[in-house]
């Protein structure tokens, strides 16, 4: 199996409500789609959705970097010498981790169909299915207190609290959302680097003495902040999950040698795509380090992916792949199944995903 061709197309999903975090506000999914195309007529799909406020990617670093340095360094490779062409991407350009990120899950899609067989079995996982917390965009207290109600009596029981523009607001939000929820509903806090390391310390120690039973506080100071970082973690009790703060195999060596957090979220986009994160979640096992597994607003495609590698791998222990759930449509034929909080991976090879819907299909390269 050969690839012959690389397609681009756009993508555009509207959001239930608009989502909004201490980085940025978005009421839509704009994401970039990949389609690989085999000379057995077979197709693998990756997404690349612009995020410039975290990875620096827009949509025109995504498409150029895919049609001027991915696309030539994969058309006529053999599917089934994958290490070499995930290699190809890797050292096509430097950066660009999201467009990257694309031609790896198409690859990874590909290949899947050339064994037959859905990729979290190839990895050896066995487990399908999963749980997913639930988002709770950033606005006034009272709010957030009212969407975090509304989603546990929809059925989840995890809740990701987005918090980071004023760390005093911060805490009345937090205590908001805990009183109107109860002690049962499981609280992850998400500052998106909004916080200085005195500001992040103040609010989580506040959160302990106040019994409010935070399960963790993600990146809470600045991404490139690694000494503040390991600060935060060393003077509070709550676990402390880095983001923005690890891309690469790289970022997770220097945190884990450091202990600069206790847990590490990875994430498709900023890994460059399943090789990188797998890479990841092999030193973070060593480490005896948890991991969770996360997506930016991306559509079911890279989600799908991140799924399959959350099921192969059992280092990754806690799953934030909510962006479908907040969209208003689901354009994806195939791929994980949502029920609620609850994910199922079906046993099609690859992804499992047959089509897109809704793509406007742009830039084609051939061979």
């Amino acid at each position: 199996m050969r690839i012959t061709e690389l397609r681009l197309g756009t993508l555009s999903i509207p959001l239930k409500k608009p989502f909004k975090t201490a980085l940025r506000s978005t009421d839509t999914v704009t994401t970039n789609i990949v389609a690989l195309v085999s000379d057995t007529g077979a197709v693998g799909y990756g997404e690349a959705p612009p995020t410039a406020a975290i990875t620096g990617d827009t949509d025109g670093s995504i498409t150029c970097t895919l049609a001027t340095r991915i696309a030539p360094a994969l058309i006529g490779r053999d599917v089934s010498e994958l290490q070499d062409a995930v290699s190809a991407v890797a050292h096509s350009a430097v950066g660009n981790t999201s467009a990257k990120a694309a031609a790896d899950i198409a690859l990874h899609d590909l290949w899947g169909k050339l064994c037959g067989q859905p990729l979290y079995r190839l990895w050896g996982g066995t487990k399908r299915t999963f749980t997913t917390d639930y988002t709770i965009s950033l606005n006034a207290p009272e709010e957030m207190a009212r969407d975090a109600a509304e989603a546990v009596r929809d059925g989840y029981d995890a809740l990701k609290i987005k918090v980071g523009i004023d760390f005093r607001l911060d805490m009345e939000r937090i205590g908001a959302v805990r009183r109107a929820v109860g002690p049962e509903i499981l609280l992850r806090v998400d500052a998106n680097q909004g916080w200085t390391p005195k500001e992040a310390i103040r609010t989580i120690r506040y959160m302990e003495d106040e019994g409010l039973d935070i399960e963790l506080v993600e990146q809470p100071v600045a991404s490139h902040d690694i000494e503040g970082l390991k600060r935060v973690t060393d003077a509070v009790e709550t676990a402390i999950l880095a983001d923005e703060s690890v891309y690469s195999p790289r970022d997770a060596l220097r945190l884990i040698s450091l202990r600069a957090a206790d847990m590490l979220n990875i994430k498709l986009m900023k890994s460059g795509g399943l090789s990188g994160a797998l890479t990841i979640c092999g030193m973070a096992e060593s480490a005896g380090m948890e991991c969770m597994i996360g997506a930016m607003m991306e559509s079911k495609v890279s989600v799908t992916a991140a799924a399959h590698l959350a099921m192969a791998r059992r280092v990754v222990t806690k799953y934030d792949l909510d962006p479908p759930i907040l969209c208003a449509s689901d354009p994806v034929r195939g791929g994980v199944i949502y029920d609620g909080a609850v994910l199922e991976l079906n046993d099609a090879p690859g992804l499992g995903i047959d089509s897109v819907e809704g793509v406007a299909w742009g830039e084609s390269v051939k061979g």
